[in-house]
């Protein structure tokens, strides 16, 4: 056998085996809504997490770049951060981002979720 015929059927089953690892790394897709007081309850376990979040507008707010609204469902309610435009005073709305620890006061630290771009 020709030395470039066994570099080539030596590459193929690694290349397969790359390639398997590769499209393992995709992010799952979240099938349901995490509860917000899951979140809140526990915010130490959800720090950097990916979730998906459902529920009514109840507040929304604005000062020059930053912008905010808070997302209530029916176990509790979140401050989402966004970029993008605001929404509505009551809308229903499912918010995909990632858990963050917003500000502290004193030793009172706020939880929030900065809402996925796109």
């Amino acid at each position: 056998m020709n030395p470039k015929n066994r570099l080539f059927i030596f590459l193929i089953p690694l290349l397969l085996i790359a390639a398997a690892g590769c499209a393992s790394n995709k992010p799952k897709p979240l099938a349901a809504a995490t509860p917000i007081a899951e979140i809140q309850s526990h915010p130490r376990n959800w720090v950097g997490k990916e979730v998906l979040i459902s529920g009514q507008v109840t507040e929304t707010f604005s000062v020059i770049v930053h912008k905010q609204f808070v997302l209530k469902d029916a176990t509790g309610e979140i401050t989402v951060v966004t970029s993008k435009p605001l929404p509505q005073k009551g809308e229903q709305l499912s918010i995909q981002g990632v858990v963050q620890e917003g500000l502290s006061f004193g030793s009172e630290t706020k939880t929030i979720v900065r809402e996925k771009e796109g």
